[in-house]
């Protein structure tokens, strides 16, 4: 008989006792997470889909949408750090699973708005109710995962952002058919997302210790593998450290540089995208859709590649600093490349056009490498807290986006200067995330 010996720097390996096979319980939870982000991105992208209809019913300038589409972030964005600081100190399961039935019944409240204004007020309320996800989701890291597992459960969590704008442009349509509307799509929408609360509850409440689902082997690969990672970097760190000593490190500002520089690239996109190809290529809702799900289905694509290929890379001995440098500078980089052309106008057709933000998302989604970033640089106890500092940076980046490029249409009438802006912040992610040392966490 053989059972797997835990070993804290790589896989388990069999001794001669009684073989029990480790459950695989934590990937499980990542996944549930991952549907959990897709609906939320489906969620946010709806009204980003359904605009020009919502644009067209309650006659609303372009610069009037900037502010409603900005206006989820206000309070997304107020909400980070406070979400985080919760989620270190009670049960980030519990909260996100709580946060994900209120954001469902907010979002089938939206169906009914019959203005900007009750709009605007919802958007906020939604945001707010959305904002415990990501923060949570970097504290379940720090339990669930070891170090060498974190570039594939941030890129799981993460993902879910590209998936569900990429799914809810089909899904979207699909509700405005079935149910009558913009306003049928809304309510639709919530529906949803109360039902998949409940389903993602039945899978990660709990933690490893308690978790009625998972087995003593994998549950002892975990604990051994989290005491080498914080008894190494503990060793001569200040365990007294508080939050405003990470606001004095240089790692802290550039991880929340790059991560404003990614969102403003992606949510730029991910809010005028549909019209920006309704308007440059002359489309229909149900075009738009399906171009919507192909860029968006290769950041899906590219986000768990990048995960992969940094997980791999560190299990063959790849030092943590060359493999994130690496792959983030690449992925800012090729991402500035891809919009530059399309801004130039190498290409006008609706081809060249879904192919360049296509290969544009498939390398910005390597940053949601990002969400290794709070465990890698955090003491236990702060990881929570400063995923919301960083998350804060990204969606203050969700506020001011849409509302820039509202004004610069109404002003222009051009999307020129807008390519240009997400081409400067594609190459600030792979400037600044070169500053951020991942070989050590703040106060080691």
């Amino acid at each position: 008989m053989f059972a797997k010996k835990i070993s804290s720097s790589g896989p388990l390996k069999e001794t001669t006792t009684d073989y029990v096979k480790a459950t695989n319980v934590r990937w499980h939870v990542f996944i549930m997470l991952l549907v959990l982000c897709a609906i939320n991105y489906v969620d946010r992208a709806v009204l980003s889909i359904a605009m020009p209809l919502i644009q067209k019913d309650l006659e609303l300038d372009p610069a009037i949408i900037g502010i409603i589409l900005s206006s989820f972030f206000w309070g997304y964005a107020l909400m980070q750090i406070p979400s985080g600081w919760i989620a270190d100190r009670y049960r980030p399961d519990k909260l996100v699973c709580g946060a994900t039935l209120l954001w469902g019944v907010v979002q089938t409240l939206t169906g009914f708005v019959n203005g900007s204004k009750s709009l605007i007020f919802l958007r906020i309320l939604l945001g707010i109710a959305e904002a415990p996800l990501y923060p949570s989701g970097s504290k379940l890291q720090s339990i669930w995962l070891t170090s060498k597992e974190r570039g594939r459960g941030a890129t799981l969590l993460d993902s879910g952002s590209s998936l569900g704008t990429a799914i809810g442009g089909p899904i979207i349509i699909a509700f405005i058919a079935w149910f009558g509307g913009w306003r049928g799509a809304l309510i639709g929408a919530g529906i949803l997302t109360i039902v998949v609360s409940w389903l993602v509850w039945k899978v990660i409440k709990g933690t490893p210790d308690t978790n009625p689902r998972m087995n003593k082997t994998e549950r002892e690969y975990i604990k051994k593998a989290l005491e080498v990672e914080y008894n190494l970097n503990n060793q001569n760190s200040n365990l007294a450290i508080k939050i405003t000593d990470y606001f004095k490190n240089r790692n802290f500002w550039s991880m929340c540089i790059g991560y404003y520089s990614l969102n403003t690239v992606f949510y730029g996109l991910m809010t005028w995208g549909p019209s920006y190809l309704e308007k440059t290529q002359n489309l229909d809702i149900k075009i738009i859709g399906s171009s919507i799900l192909i860029i968006f289905g290769f950041g899906v694509v590219g986000e768990l590649i990048g995960g992969w290929i940094a997980d791999f890379w560190r299990s063959k001995g790849g030092n943590d600093n060359t493999v994130m440098h690496t792959l983030l500078f690449i992925g800012g980089f090729m991402t500035a490349i891809c919009i530059l052309l399309l801004g130039l106008g190498v290409t006008t057709s609706l081809t060249g056009a879904i192919v360049l933000l296509s290969t544009a998302l498939f390398f910005l989604r390597w940053a949601g490498l990002y969400w290794t970033i709070p465990a890698t640089i955090s003491q236990h106890n702060h990881v929570g807290t400063i995923a919301g500092c960083m998350n804060t940076a990204g969606n203050i980046a969700g506020i001011v986006t849409p509302i820039y490029i509202g004004f610069t249409l109404s002003l222009t009438g051009s999307y020129f200067i807008a390519l240009l802006l997400f081409v400067a912040f594609g190459l600030i992610l792979a400037i600044a995330s070169l500053f951020i040392n991942f070989n050590k966490k703040i106060g080691a």
